[in-house]
């Protein structure tokens, strides 16, 4: 089982683009789709390197996901490769969200957890709002 283009397709309207490296709200010089590794601030990259590194960020999250052993479906998988594509791996091992889905919760449970995740800093984003929407849509599809 692997990601899907629905996925691919989703994490680069959620994300955005930018071919010149930036920092993130954490002060992490990024380029691209969210790419971290190597980047350094006066980087610029092409359309080609960002979709590029968008793959293989995918694939490594995609492979820590599946070492979890819960997504069973495809969409399952894409939802769990975003939040942590989104979050990171470790914030997911920890969460109650994880923990809901090992535990055999409901869709209802586990679509509540996922939309526990909207805030930055204190403060309740639409766009993460919007994100967490799809997660939890697409881990019931």
């Amino acid at each position: 089982m692997k990601t899907t283009d629905n996925l691919i397709e989703k994490l680069m309207e959620m994300e955005g683009c930018r071919l010149e490296a930036y920092l993130d709200a954490a002060g992490v010089p990024t380029i691209g789709y969210g790419h971290t590794k190597g980047v350094r601030m006066g980087d610029k990259i092409s359309e080609y390197w960002a979709k590029e590194y968008l793959r293989q960020d995918i694939d490594e999250v995609e492979q820590q996901v599946k070492e979890l052993n819960v997504a069973h479906t495809e969409g399952q998988l894409d939802a769990l490769v975003s939040f942590a594509f989104n979050l990171g791996i470790g914030r997911l091992k920890a969460s109650t969200l994880l923990e809901t889905i090992r535990r055999g919760g409901s869709k209802a449970q586990i679509q509540r957890e996922f939309k526990k995740w909207v805030y930055a800093d204190g403060k309740k984003l639409a766009g993460l709002v919007k994100r967490r929407e799809w997660e939890a849509k697409r881990f019931c599809e």
